[in-house]
């Protein structure tokens, strides 16, 4: 028998004025960000799990706390399951906020498919299976979970179902506190993916 190792991206983060937060620490979760902890926490009572592991920032860890309260696991922090890096990080950036539009950002839009602003596709997509692989070696045969951001899942996501990487981010399918799950089947290889929403009923509260 195969297992699964489901990843979570983090709750809502409380950010008013909209800023591409990216890497920088303490960006805390909002409290529907909190809810929606709480409702991944409820859905993953039904899991046999082994590990639960998670990104080092703030948002991924709090997202992670309420999930580490109902299982009898220590929680691992795993850097490979960080954001992105993206050279727009600490700016305002939100449709319509200009930031793509001024000469200054130019030079680094050159190249899309690499993308020339951030870390390499082929980088985040070898930690992510790095991070994949580690959890499901830490839970010995049964499920895990890692809680992650909605780039790095999507990309990983999108490389397992031979999907462009090349996208529109308003199209990507990993809203917030969702789980994008990967099935291994019993040679250890990513035989599925399947996706779900616990937190659906915050999404528009």
């Amino acid at each position: 028998m195969g297992q699964t190792i489901h990843f979570v991206r983090h709750g809502e983060v409380y950010n008013p004025e909209k800023i591409l937060y990216g890497l920088q620490p303490g960006w805390r979760l909002s409290d529907r960000g909190i809810e929606m902890a709480h409702a991944v926490a409820e859905w993953s009572k039904a899991l046999n799990l082994g590990a639960i592991h998670s990104s080092p920032l703030q948002r991924a860890q709090e997202t992670s706390a309420p999930i580490i309260a109902n299982h009898d696991l220590k929680l691992t922090t795993d850097s490979n399951l960080i954001e992105a890096r993206n050279i727009f990080e600490g700016k305002k950036f939100e449709l319509g906020s200009g930031v793509l539009r001024h000469p200054k950002s130019w030079r680094y839009l050159w190249n899309p498919w690499r993308p020339s602003w951030g870390e390499p596709y082929t980088e985040l997509i070898n930690r992510m299976l790095k991070g994949l692989f580690a959890a499901g070696d830490a839970a010995s045969g049964k499920d895990a979970i890692c809680v992650s951001h909605q780039l790095p899942i999507w990309i990983l996501r999108s490389a397992i179902e031979g999907r462009r990487l090349l996208h529109d981010p308003r199209k990507r399918e990993c809203s917030l506190a969702s789980v994008t799950s990967f099935e291994l089947n019993t040679d250890g290889m990513i035989s599925s993916v399947s996706y779900s929403e616990p937190a659906k009923h915050l999404l528009q509260k």
